[in-house]
């Protein structure tokens, strides 16, 4: 039999996915972790290009998708 494993961290569309419901983009690091930059995710209201939350890259995929089910 084939044995579905989930990971326990979401895949990065899932987290786009699920901001995209809320109206927000999620926007990943692409860039070497540093103390401006910890190489995660950041939420962006595109109406007016403000960061929601997430200003240094510091949010997981886990917290991205808590974020925005609690916005729905």
């Amino acid at each position: 039999m084939n044995e579905i494993t989930l990971s326990p961290q979401p895949s990065d569309s899932r987290v786009r996915r699920a901001a995209k419901r809320s109206g927000l983009v999620a926007k990943k690091s692409r860039r070497q972790r540093s103390s401006a930059n910890f190489g995660g995710f950041m939420l962006i209201d595109p109406r007016r290009n403000w960061v929601v939350a997430g200003s240094r890259f510091e949010l997981t995929a886990k917290e991205v998708i808590d974020y925005c089910s609690g916005l729905d």
